[in-house]
C-alpha cells in the first residue's frame, strides 16, 4: 500500500485547457473520491496518475517515489473502467488471470503449443491459479469463473473487473465511474460492497463519479472539481456542511441547495427581501451576495429568531418516508424554494397551491457567498457567533 501526491499537473488537449495546476495528497489506505459535472477533468486526472495520459507540467508520485517515467504497468496500480474492459472470448478466470499471465511469462511461455513443454509456465500458472481462486471467493464470484463476460449480470462483471484489478496485489486502486452502467438497485448493493471491500483490503482506492450519493457514502474523503481544479477537499461531512462555493454547494446534497438573493446593508446587517437582519460578514456595503439554505433547514413553522422567506406553495413532491415542498419566491416568482420534511408534517400542512406563506430559517442554518461565488463566513449572524474559515478564494488546486 502507499500513498499518492500529486504536484502541479496541468493538461490541456491542444488549445482547451483540461487540468490547471492541481495538487492534491492522497493519504495511505484512504477512499477519496473525485467528484464533480461531466467534463470537469476528473478522468483525466485519474489516467494521469494510472499513466495513460501525459501532463504536461507537474509530478506524479506513489509511495514517495515519482513515477512520471514509469509505464502504465510499471507504476502498481490497477484501474477499473467504466466499461468493464472485459474480454468476452475469454472465460472469468482467464479475463481475472491475464495481468498475472502477461506479466509473468514470457512470449514463448505464452504460446499455447510451445508453453506446454514448458515446466516452468505449468508451476507459474499454478501460482495464478491460486491467486485468482484466493480473490474469486473474495469476491463470491467462484461459481462463475467458466463463463464468459456475456453470461454474467452486470453486477457479476463488475466483480470480475474489479477481481482482474485485485489479483495484481496494486498500491492504488482507481475506478472510472464502475458504477455507472448498473441499474439503481444494484448500484445501491455495489456501493455497499465497495466499502466493505476497501474496509477489509485497507489499500489506497481513488474513485470518479459524477455521482454526489456515490462519493458521500463511500469516501473519506472527496475532491470536488469543476472546470479542472479542486475546488474544495474535506470529508462529506465539511463539504456538505461549509461548502467552499456555490459551486459546490449546488453539486452536493439533494435535493440542492436553495440560492436566495441578498445584499450588505451595513458592517453588520444584511437585507433579505426588505426586512433588515443581523450578519457580520466583513464585505463593503451595498455588495450584492447570495444566501443559500439547505432544503431540510428549511421550516414551515418558525421558532423565535428565525429568519423569513416570502413565498407561494406550488406543489408536493411524494418521495414515500419524506416530502419535498415547492415553492416560488414572492419577490422572484421564477425562483423556487425547496422544502424537505418528513411526510407526516407535509401531510398535516393544509396549504392550497397558490396560497402565500412565509418560510422560516434559522441563521445558523444559512450559508453566504460573495460576488464571485465564494463561501463568506459571519463573524455573527442573529445571537450566534461563528468561527471565520479559511476557504481558498482561488480556482487552484487545493492541497490535502
Amino acid at each position: 500500500m502507499a500513498g499518492l501526491s500529486l504536484k502541479g499537473i496541468s493538461k490541456g488537449f491542444g488549445a482547451t485547457p483540461v487540468l490547471g495546476s492541481i495538487d492534491l495528497d492522497i493519504h495511505d489506505g484512504e477512499f477519496l473520491a473525485l467528484v464533480g459535472p461531466s467534463g470537469c477533468g476528473k478522468s483525466t486526472l485519474l489516467r494521469i496518475i494510472a499513466g495513460l495520459e501525459r501532463q504536461d507540467q507537474g509530478s506524479v508520485s506513489i509511495g514517495n517515489a515519482a513515477v512520471d517515467h514509469l509505464r502504465p504497468h510499471e507504476r502498481k496500480v490497477a484501474m477499473v473502467f467504466q466499461n468493464y474492459a472485459l474480454y468476452p472470448h475469454m472465460t472469468v478466470f482467464q479475463n481475472m488471470a491475464l495481468p498475472l499471465t502477461m506479466s509473468r511469462l514470457n512470449l514463448l511461455e505464452r504460446l499455447p503449443l510451445l508453453g506446454l513443454l514448458s515446466s516452468r509456465k505449468r508451476a507459474v500458472m499454478k501460482k495464478i491459479d491460486e491467486q485468482v481462486q484466493a480473490v474469486a471467493a473474495q469476491l463470491q464470484i467462484q461459481p462463475f469463473g467458466t463463463r464468459r463476460p456475456g453470461q454474467l449480470s452486470g453486477g457479476q462483471r463488475q466483480r470480475v473487473a474489479l477481481g482482474r484489478a485485485m489479483v495484481r496485489d496494486p498500491d492504488v486502486f482507481l475506478m472510472d465511474e464502475p458504477l455507472s452502467n448498473l441499474d439503481a438497485k444494484l448500484r445501491v448493493h455495489m456501493r455497499a460492497e465497495l466499502a466493505e471491500l476497501h474496509a477489509r483490503l485497507g489499500v489506497t482506492m481513488i474513485y470518479v463519479t459524477h455521482d454526489q450519493i456515490e462519493a458521500m457514502t463511500m469516501a473519506n474523503r472527496l475532491a470536488v472539481m469543476d472546470q479542472g481544479a479542486i475546488l474544495q477537499l474535506g470529508t462529506p461531512t465539511e463539504v456538505y456542511e461549509r461548502p467552499a462555493s456555490i459551486v459546490v454547494a449546488q453539486f452536493i446534497g439533494s435535493p440542492g441547495i436553495n440560492l436566495l438573493p441578498a445584499r450588505v446593508a451595513t458592517a453588520d446587517a444584511i437585507l433579505l427581501f426588505g426586512e433588515t437582519l443581523p450578519a457580520q460578514l466583513g464585505l463593503p456595503a451595498n455588495e450584492e451576495i447570495t444566501l443559500g439554505v439547505r432544503p431540510e433547514a428549511v421550516r414551515l413553522v418558525p421558532l423565535p429568531g428565525d429568519w423569513r422567506i416570502p413565498c407561494k406553495f406550488k406543489r408536493r413532491e411524494n418521495l414515500g418516508s419524506e416530502s419535498i415542498l415547492h415553492f416560488a419566491l414572492r419577490d422572484v416568482p421564477a425562483t423556487t424554494v425547496l422544502c424537505k420534511i418528513a411526510n407526516e408534517e407535509a401531510s398535516a400542512w393544509a396549504v392550497q397551491p397558490g396560497s402565500p406563506v412565509s418560510l422560516a430559517v434559522a441563521a445558523t442554518d444559512c450559508h453566504f457567498f460573495d460576488q464571485k461565488g465564494w463561501r463568506v463566513d459571519p463573524v455573527r449572524t442573529g445571537t450566534a457567533s461563528l468561527a471565520k474559515a479559511d476557504v481558498p478564494r482561488t480556482t487552484a488546486g487545493v492541497v490535502a
